[in-house]
């Protein structure tokens, strides 16, 4: 996260103490145990529509609103529709920031967060290609652009936050617990996707089974919505952010005073977020295209999978405490560039061999992602730690995990399985190459 580093002498603001290990919660403050509930209801809310989207651009997407072309390029259509969030994401980021200093904090998360889940539930409403033609794909890609600008304006600070107010030899654990948010989401998103093709004929899932998934994004936006404000609306809390410093500050005085960091902190986690998709999203479009397994037991696989990634990602923050952030993410990197090469001999093996690609992607991505986000923060002073961290996981987000299923189905169905281990070796490649830059830059370990 941002720059932990120098907050850690004396008392922190909201009742923890630095160096001592343990929390105290006086009335009237915000103790560390609602910061975390709030910043994982938050990620677990926004991970769920996108992973609801994910795996409908496999499973749903190509037969319903791309029927006029072959599956495999209904599903690269999809998969572009898909890429549209990440792209809208930045931008969501700066038209929000607007709104944050107008209206405040709170008035931002509310309009970002019933923007998302209202343009979540929309898609669940329209009509396939079969009823308005070309008009369904244009309103599919509008409502997916709306998903990724409400994404870009809901963040609230409250993952730098919780990192800013970690103890002493704890900080590498805390800034793992926002990143729980991802497979949590995908297990609640995968699993319903489950129930529902277990439970429902071919016939009726294709003509309204799928939408029900993105009818509970609108409920779970609410609930997120309120556990966020309650924290967010209140006199302490928006003190405790004051003192820390987590306001925006203006773009060009960031862009010019910590550009390169910015940019390195946009490549420092290729590695994770290009595993990211390559586990979730990739493997069941090869499966379904280029296989005869089940999606319902394809799905079950992911769900263990992502079982297997929390405790990794909790493992993660254990080890970044011992060894540092960035001598973790290195050795994650250097596990998964070994692991992408054995992705030809997983993926166009046997069933068993698919599954492995899988279940061991999960546990590599637990130990990445956990520490992947703000790689490169603490080079961040503490009037850009906000703004900072929020354009370098945009930007993290767009090169890393945008375009990653595209590529990677492009690469497999042209040239083969194998150009997809070299995709994914350039992300490890990438990240080890801006850990390596950074540590030239600046000395300082977070």
């Amino acid at each position: 996260m941002s720059a932990i580093h120098n907050d850690t002498a004396g008392s922190a603001p909201g009742g923890l103490e630095h160096g001592t290990g343990t929390a105290r919660h006086e009335p009237g403050k915000v103790s560390p145990g609602e910061i975390a509930i709030g910043v994982i209801i938050g990620r677990v809310s926004e991970f769920f529509d996108f992973f609801v989207f994910g795996i409908a651009s496999v499973i749903v997407f190509p037969a319903v609103f791309f029927p006029f072309v072959s599956p495999l390029t209904g599903t690269l259509y999809s998969f572009t529709v898909f890429s549209f969030a990440f792209i809208a994401r930045p931008i969501g980021s700066l038209l929000f920031r607007i709104i944050h200093q107008r209206y405040g904090r709170g008035t931002k998360l509310t309009i970002a967060l019933f923007m998302l889940g209202t343009a979540t539930a929309g898609i669940a409403f329209l009509p396939g290609y079969a009823d308005i033609g070309e008009t369904a794909i244009i309103l599919l890609s509008l409502l997916r652009i709306g998903q990724g600008l409400a994404v870009g304006g809901s963040w609230d600070g409250l993952p730098s936050l919780l990192a800013l107010n970690a103890p002493q030899g704890r900080r590498g654990w805390y800034a793992m617990i926002p990143q729980l948010g991802a497979p949590i989401g995908f297990v609640i998103a995968a699993g319903l996707f489950v129930f529902l093709i277990s439970n429902l004929v071919p016939e009726d899932f294709n003509s309204w089974g799928w939408r029900y998934p993105f009818y509970v994004a609108f409920a779970i936006n609410v609930v997120a919505l309120f556990a966020r404000l309650r924290l967010v609306a209140t006199p302490e809390f928006a003190q405790l952010l004051k003192t820390r410093e987590l306001e925006p500050a203006p773009l060009r005085e960031l862009v010019r005073e910590h550009g390169t960091n910015v940019v390195l902190g946009s490549i420092a986690p290729l590695a994770s977020y290009a595993l990211f998709h390559l586990v979730t999203i990739f493997p069941l479009s090869w499966i379904i295209l280029f296989t005869q397994q089940s999606v319902g037991d394809v799905l079950l696989v992911q769900i263990i999978g992502a079982a297997i990634a929390v405790p990794c990602m909790v493992m993660s923050g254990a080890i970044a405490d011992r060894y540092g952030r960035r001598k973790a993410l290195g050795i994650f990197a250097i596990l998964i560039a070994i692991y992408s090469g054995w992705t030809p001999v997983l993926l166009s093996g046997s069933t068993t061999g698919g599954y492995l690609f899988i279940l061991l992607g999960f546990a590599l991505l637990g130990f990445s992602h956990g520490q992947s986000a703000g790689a490169v923060n603490s080079s961040f002073g503490s009037r850009y730690r906000y703004s900072g961290a929020v354009f370098t996981s945009d930007l993290s987000w767009l090169t890393g995990a945008a375009f990653a299923p595209l590529v990677a189905l492009e690469l497999a169905s042209h040239f083969g399985v194998g150009y997809v281990g070299l995709y994914l070796l350039s992300g490890a490649l990438a990240t080890l190459l801006a850990l390596r830059i950074n540590q030239t830059m600046d000395a300082r370990d977070d």
